[in-house]
């Protein structure tokens, strides 16, 4: 290290001596040019004169250094001990007091550091609140989408064009003609329902025909989900569907549609468990009051489908609130071959689509409006694949397949022992 850094400070531990060896070896023989203290290491360092003496030879070195315990009273203590040995004022050894660098500039980075800090978060805390204050607001509001006509945004989905459902178009009528003639119905003294839950498994047409009543009743739409309303942070949900009706107060005469509304309707539980459903409860007890006070005037109709009606809670189904049940069941076979009409006319087929409609309404019970859309979109693709221009039958055929068992695995062919032994099987059943 000496020959790296020749005015290093660092100590050589093997140069060290005592108080004792000090007083009477170095001092009382004046032989100390001077004495450099540094507090940080509780050392001081001893320099010799040129050629001193120590116990009785010349010593071969300069420089010592001494460990002291009370750094503030070793100056005090040399000046009493130097009266002892009778040192004159003038021949006092001097004392230099030496800084570590080193620390003093941590010393400064730290109250620079610390400064910065502080001015930071003092400019922050002036931004803070009001940032804040807004983003809250604007959580709060409800992510609704709307379809206002009166603005051009009108040219949805009609009832012509959601294939099937005939009952359920002729009992939901029903709202679109008071909302359009709401003062025939009430001068008969009429109270039209204010709300309609649609029933049903997934993907038989209930969300479309709730935007085709919004269509037919050219009133504005505000449609969102359900599971748009809770976020982690509480109260969140209670404050959307407060701001979702007030805008639908505002818009009246219009129709408010929640999809999958079992999100945020599911059935109280009797056990009070805070943290688990307590959001959930918030947001059902604020929609519950909110459907309360939808007046006959203000010309506001609840809309709300869901899969799980099983699950919902007994006072959101009660009269007064979703007066009207109406079931969205698997398509009849009739309806089946309306719905894949609807969809073959929009591709390109070899024959006339109503060549197709029936025979793949016969191939496809239990099928969905969603299950139908998918295979003919899956014979159009399959007709891509292969290079042709038209859809031909046997693309329909293949997508009805592929929808039902899965694509064709090739690598798993059977062999003709295992055919011949599901052979006598099957002929085993008959």
């Amino acid at each position: 290290m000496s020959l790296l850094f020749p005015n290093s400070n660092t100590p050589d531990v093997l140069r060290y001596v005592s108080w004792n060896e000090f007083l009477h070896q170095m001092l009382a023989k004046g032989e100390v040019e001077q004495l450099v203290v540094k507090p940080e290491l509780d050392l001081v360092t001893i320099y010799l004169h040129e050629g001193a003496v120590i116990k009785g030879k010349r010593s071969d070195h300069r420089t010592y250094h001494m460990n002291i315990v009370d750094v503030p009273s070793f100056e005090r203590r040399l000046r009493d001990a130097e009266r002892q040995l009778a040192v004159k004022p003038d021949k006092a050894v001097p004392v230099v007091y030496e800084r570590n660098q080193e620390s003093n500039w941590l010393l400064l980075v730290s109250l620079v550091a610390v400064s910065l800090m502080i001015l930071i978060m003092f400019r922050s805390g002036q931004i803070k609140t009001p940032v804040n204050m807004d983003m809250f607001s604007q959580m709060g509001r409800a992510k609704y989408t709307i379809v206002d006509p009166l603005t051009g945004g009108g040219k949805g989905v009609r009832f012509k064009d959601v294939a099937g459902l005939k009952e359920a178009k002729v009992e939901i009528m029903e709202f679109v003609d008071y909302l359009k003639a709401s003062e025939r119905f009430r001068a008969l003294g009429a109270k039209v329902p204010r709300g309609v839950l649609l029933l049903g498994p997934p993907g038989c047409g209930k969300t479309m025909l709730a935007k085709a009543v919004a269509t037919e009743a050219s009133v504005p739409f505000l449609a969102m989900a359900g599971s748009e309303f809770i976020e982690m942070i509480g109260g969140l949900g209670a404050a959307r569907v407060r701001d979702l009706f007030r805008e639908a107060r505002k818009r009246a005469p219009c129709i408010v549609y929640i999809d999958e509304i079992d999100a945020i309707g599911r059935k109280r539980s009797t056990a009070n468990i805070q943290g688990v459903s307590g959001e959930e409860e918030q947001t059902l007890n604020q929609l519950l009051v909110e459907m309360d006070g939808m007046g006959q005037r203000e010309g506001v109709i609840m809309l709300a489908s869901t899969n799980r009606a099983d699950i919902l809670d007994k006072a959101l189904l009660r009269p007064g609130r979703f007066d009207r049940h109406i079931l969205i069941d698997y398509p009849t076979l009739d309806e089946r071959k309306d719905i894949f009409l609807q969809h073959l006319n929009s591709i390109k087929l070899e024959l006339n689509p109503n060549e197709y409609a029936l025979r793949l309404a016969q191939l496809t019970p239990g099928f969905t409006g969603a299950d139908i859309a998918n295979v003919v979109n899956e014979a159009a693709l399959h007709a891509a694949r292969e290079g042709k221009q038209l859809v031909k039958a046997e693309n329909l055929e293949y997508a009805v397949e592929r929808v039902v068992g899965g694509t064709e695995k090739r690598s798993q062919v059977l062999s003709s022992q295992e055919k011949k032994l599901i052979a006598y099987h099957e002929c085993g059943h008959a």
